[in-house]
């Protein structure tokens, strides 16, 4: 157990940033599902509305439980909400861009864009959320 908890001490940032990126998929797949197969809204609407919902959900979890942010104040807490939605709008369009280059553009397979995609947004999320939006000023 003591070796368990060594392992988590020394790489508690990036394994709660992964567990909170599964939530953060769990929120977007609920609202989708939810709002197609329950209300009958339309998928391309309930996309935009997950989307929004998962990014408030990773927001807060990466604020006060990955990052550990200490910013206080409204105006502080607003750029900085305002800082971590522009980093995702920002992977959100290197995932687009990708589908166009390696689906449209080199015809490699879905399951195969989607898994190179993903894993670069992943990765471009953290940094984004370490070096720009929760760095230590």
């Amino acid at each position: 157990m003591g070796k368990l908890k060594e392992l988590f001490a020394r790489h508690r940032e990036i394994i709660l940033y992964l567990v909170f990126g599964v939530g953060t998929t769990a929120v977007d797949f609920a609202v989708s599902l939810s709002l197609v197969y329950l209300l009958d809204v339309n998928l391309y609407v309930s996309k935009v509305i997950a989307w929004v919902c998962a990014v408030a959900f990773a927001y807060v979890t990466n604020r006060i439980f990955v990052f550990k942010s200490e910013n206080k104040g409204t105006k502080n807490v607003l750029i900085e909400a305002g800082e971590f939605v522009a980093g995702r709008l920002i992977s959100l369009g290197v995932q687009e861009l990708m589908m166009v280059i390696l689906y449209d553009g080199m015809k490699l397979s879905e399951l195969a864009v989607l898994l190179l995609s993903s894993v670069l947004v992943i990765i471009l999320n953290y940094i984004f959320g370490k070096l720009l939006v929760f760095r230590k000023k």
